[in-house]
């Protein structure tokens, strides 16, 4: 007799153990299964090496919601945050350089030195960027409206919606330009130095197959705005003992509510009867039956490799194909015996050029560049490196005297035009390396051990379609109630009793916690 619960969650992902949790505080009885050893998903903390803790994947937090860590005691369970001052550190080629926040005096005089104007214009920005979050962030936590449903919930919601943006006045036109518009055009607008637009059009294009230059991305460049580290908005950190830390404590709190969570256990199918979901079967052939069903993977394994296409629409399998998984993004974790010094800013004790950000990417010239070569399916000759060292800030994650470093590149395209990345991706992380060398002369010579993960690795690792560290990319016709699929924005699927709660839904990705937030909300109203 096959063990029965109210319901099962593919996924122990950060979402999917959000979900669990509402749920089993709701009342339900709660099984989670996990393919891999660990829970997290990409929101993990693995000592690849000995006495190094690494976040494997996603590295940096601020967007995880305020309402959950409050509502889940996240801090009793040993989540903490270490926020980072400087956010940022730009090295230019020229020997000048530029640290960015959170301490606005400071942010104002190293724009200065590259722009008088753009120093002053910068907190008028920000002051817009907030605005346009007031208006965003209660979308967050609430399923979007279906603007074809007719049904009066939705149409109430729509108008609410225009009513807040009517509430924006002359400012609702840079709302509409944020979340449709590319990022370059934005910056262009409000900014005359190339080195500040460089440094902030990073955020516009990491997990994104686009260049600062391409419509969209001025969003992406926005979704990462949005978050707060413990409650000061737009400030990034770290996660204490590494990003592991979030979903080790989430996971604490499910166990407490009573959810049941086994890992090493992956969900070859979802069983479906009389069109409605009722379990899953394991690769082993385990047997578990549930009322609801709920998967944390994105459409393309939920949908096709689940599920038996005889139980969907033919018409929904296409669109599923057709969702836009383009991913153009590599990760480098390193062990380092020293910290960069560099050439810019000398000295190998922490320091604010250690402790934040750090871009290695002089003009947005040459981030276009990068992303041509991605455009034909070549990774770019010279890369973008976005680096951070958590150990700066947090000693817990790296042995006494050593280091921890993570490189997330862009661009490697997910499909390569020549080759496999099997075969290239040491390579390429050699070139990524020398880059960094560039402005750092003993870096090189410090690396004691890496780890590269291709798109390729992302995709096997960590079951993420393409590589794709959002589980679809977050372009206009894959957000909002177009996300994943429009008709489909509300966590449900044409499968009755099967619903979706991870990053492939709105609000997107990142390590945020709305997606399964919502979903188990759904599903209690079920």
């Amino acid at each position: 007799m096959a063990a029965k619960y109210d319901v099962i969650i593919i996924g122990a992902g950060h979402n999917g153990l959000v979900t669990a949790a509402y749920l089993a505080r709701g009342g339900r009885r709660v099984l989670v299964l996990e393919r891999r050893e660990i829970v997290g998903g990409a929101c993990v903390t693995e000592e690849v090496w000995p006495g190094y803790k690494v976040s494997t994947a996603a590295y940096v937090n601020s967007l995880l919601r305020p309402e959950i860590i409050r509502d889940l005691e996240l801090a009793r369970h040993g989540f903490e945050m270490l926020p980072r001052d400087p956010s940022s550190f730009t090295p230019f080629p020229d020997g000048r350089t530029l640290l960015l926040g959170p301490d606005a005096e400071m942010t104002r005089r190293e724009i200065a030195k590259f722009s008088a104007r753009d120093a002053d214009a910068y907190p008028r920005y920000e002051q817009m960027l907030g605005k346009v979050a007031e208006l965003i962030e209660p979308t967050l936590l609430k399923p979007p409206p279906d603007p074809w449903s007719n049904h009066p919930r939705d149409l109430l919601a729509l108008a609410s919606l225009g009513w807040q943006f009517h509430g924006l006045g002359p400012d609702g036109a840079s709302a509409i330009e944020i979340l449709t518009a590319d990022a370059r055009t934005v910056l262009d607008r409000w900014f005359e130095s190339d080195q500040l637009k460089t440094t902030l059009a990073t955020d516009a294009i990491i997990g994104a197959a686009a260049s600062p230059s391409m419509a969209g991305t001025a969003y992406v460049l926005f979704h990462h705005v949005m978050g707060e580290c413990n409650g000061v908005r737009g400030v990034w950190g770290y996660v204490r003992g590494g990003m592991g830390g979030i979903t080790n404590a989430l996971a604490r709190a499910a166990r407490e509510l009573g959810v049941e969570i086994r890992v090493a256990a992956p969900v070859s199918r979802i069983l479906v009867r009389d069109c409605r979901a009722r379990g899953v079967v394991l690769a082993d052939g385990t047997e578990y039956r549930a009322h609801q069903v709920a998967s944390n993977a994105d459409p393309a394994v939920t949908f096709l490799n689940l599920l038996d296409a005889a139980d969907l629409p033919a018409d929904f399998v296409r669109r599923v194909r057709q969702i836009d998984y383009r991913s153009a993004s590599l990760k480098i974790n390193l062990a380092l015996s020293e910290l960069p010094d560099f050439t810019a800013l000398p000295g190998r004790t922490p320091g604010p050029q250690h402790r934040g950000t750090i871009h290695i990417a002089p003009s947005l010239e040459y981030m276009e560049r990068a992303y041509d070569d991605s455009k034909y399916g070549r990774p770019s000759a010279s890369p973008i490196l976005e680096c951070t060292i958590p150990s700066a800030v947090d000693s817990t994650v790296a042995p006494p005297g050593k280091h921890l470093m993570t490189m997330f590149i862009q661009y490697a395209p997910y499909a390569l035009r020549e080759g496999t990345w099997d075969d290239i991706k040491e390579r390429f992380a050699d070139r990524c390396v020398d880059i960094l060398t560039e402005y750092a002369p003993n870096f090189k010579r410090s690396v004691i051990e890496r780890q590269v993960l291709s798109p390729l690795d992302l995709e096997r690792r960590f079951a993420l379609t393409g590589g794709n560290i959002f589980q679809g990319a977050m372009t206009l016709p894959q957000l909002f109630f177009l996300r994943p699929l429009a008709g489909y924005a509300d966590y449900r699927t044409p499968v009755a009793n099967l619903y979706l709660c991870g990053a492939s839904t709105h609000p997107g990705g990142g390590v945020m916690g709305a997606c399964g937030y919502n979903a188990a909300k759904v599903i209690l109203q079920e």
